[in-house]
């Protein structure tokens, strides 16, 4: 796909599955189709910011590998996953793992973060400044991070 041209041209179906990537969120795939066309690659990326329910959220981060983990799949979302983590060091390895069994068993789910650009050392700091959240507030943590890591991945997709 050539561009913001050819992404605002494009069949819908063609474009779902690169979008799930982005955000495995059905209702958040089908605004973004829907919002076509995109004058810029700006507007195209505030399609990421979206209130998601419970259920859209958990959904969407279980695709997500564990920080410091590879992605259990393959595909661009793992690839993009892998580039986005780069800042992990392995010697935080044990560390970024009992971080990350505290977390889900305070929360029931996995640590999700925007990691681009973040170094391991600052994930570990993030993740243990969120453990004093409450279920729903981390939750609309959660939300952001996807609106943040979905924007991200739609800049890359169209670039």
């Amino acid at each position: 796909m050539p561009g913001l041209p050819g992404f605002n041209s494009a069949p819908a179906d063609d474009l779902r599955p690169l979008l799930a990537e982005c955000l495995a969120v059905p209702r958040w795939v089908d605004a973004v189709v829907d919002g076509r066309p995109y004058a810029d690659v700006d507007a195209l990326a505030a399609k990421a910011e979206i209130d998601l329910e419970t259920h859209e959220i958990l959904g969407a981060i279980a695709g997500h590998p564990r920080i410091g983990e590879r992605a259990k799949h393959d595909g661009i979302s793992a690839k993009w996953s892998s580039a986005e983590q780069s800042g992990v060091d392995v010697s935080l390895a044990d560390r970024l793992v009992a971080a990350n069994l505290a977390y889900e068993e305070r929360f029931g789910h996995i640590y999700l973060v925007c990691a681009t650009g973040l170094s391991g050392e600052q994930m570990l700091a993030d993740l243990a400044a969120r453990m004093d959240n409450d279920p729903d507030t981390e939750l609309r943590v959660v939300n952001r991070e996807l609106a943040k890591i979905a924007a991200l991945r739609l800049r890359k997709a169209v670039a």
